[in-house]
């Protein structure tokens, strides 16, 4: 089956549900402090598989890969360098056969975890290093890539360009957004909701939006700036569960699943398309938004 872009899905109207988190399912599943969640593709197929077929389950439309740290960099800190082609294609695969031929899979680029700024990179090793990533994403089958969690401009545009330079696959780009004392929304590199989305759609970006951060108060906020200078750009949000807090030594996100599906009507008339999780949600939080907006609620 040929599946429609999914710009083209959100042009009549339709509100599309993404995943929930990825990091903190996996930890449920057994994954280690300090382990590659990566070689998990290799490793552990099957309990990756789990995670995202749970998410097709409760209703998601998008279901994205775990290749958040697929990139050359942050493998080679585990001394799997020379596996990013290996890592990145099995974890599309195990998505592609989770989502079916109904849904989108959305392929994972996160931060390298290096900045230019503090000289450790240039922006021609980024993009080298993102071409990589994507291309290999490409060839696993991806309808899309979702380049998320990003803080600084010249990483972003540079994944944007690599992709965009390299596959013919849509792009999602979403930032991590923090308040200040001022009531404004900022990354850590101080840029603003409006800023990261014009220079990622002016890079090459079909999808813009905002991820993870310190929980779902505030998006309203991120979209409606997004959407001020972006009219007819489809926006996507994927807040945290909350803030996590530390009980008998584990992290626990308190947002409910109603808490997070109670922000939909809010979220779709201040413009959103695609509504998902980020860090602490789960497939009872994706199954509430999904109810959610099924209903009209």
């Amino acid at each position: 089956m040929n599946r429609a872009k999914i710009t083209d899905a959100l042009k009549s109207g339709r509100i599309l549900v993404a995943d929930g988190a990825w990091g903190t399912a996996l930890q449920s599943r057994g994954l280690k402090g300090g382990e590659c969640p990566e070689i998990w593709n290799i490793e552990h197929p099957e309990l990756v598989f789990d995670v995202a077929e749970s998410y097709i389950k409760a209703g998601s439309n998008l279901i994205e890969t775990n290749t958040f740290g697929g990139n050359r960099y942050k493998l080679e800190y585990y001394g799997l360098g020379d596996r990013v082609s290996e890592i990145n294609k099995a974890g599309v695969e195990i998505s592609r056969k989770a989502a079916g031929e109904e849904n989108w899979v959305i392929a994972s680029i996160g931060p390298t975890g290096k900045m230019v700024l503090m000289g450790d990179v240039t922006e021609e090793a980024f993009y080298n290093v993102f071409k990589e990533q994507a291309i290999a994403l490409a060839e696993g089958g991806a309808d899309a890539i979702v380049i998320e969690t990003m803080s600084a401009i010249d990483e972003a545009i540079s994944a944007v360009k690599a992709v965009k330079e390299n596959t013919d696959l849509e792009i999602i780009s979403t930032f991590t957004f923090e308040p200040t004392v001022q009531g404004e929304f900022r990354t850590m590199m101080g840029v603003s909701p409006a800023e990261a989305a014009v220079a990622a759609v002016e890079a090459g970006a079909d999808i813009v939006g905002a991820n993870c951060g310190k929980g779902y108060e505030g998006m309203k906020q991120i979209i409606e700036e997004i959407r001020n200078v972006l009219p007819d750009i489809p926006i996507i949000i994927q807040a945290n569960a909350g803030l996590p807090e530390l009980i008998n030594g584990e992290s626990v996100f308190p947002a409910t699943p109603e808490e997070m599906a109670d922000q939909n009507p809010l979220w779709i008339k201040a413009g959103v398309n695609i509504i998902g999780g980020c860090c602490g949600t789960t497939d009872k939080h994706i199954r509430a938004i999904r109810n959610a907006v099924d209903s009209g609620k």
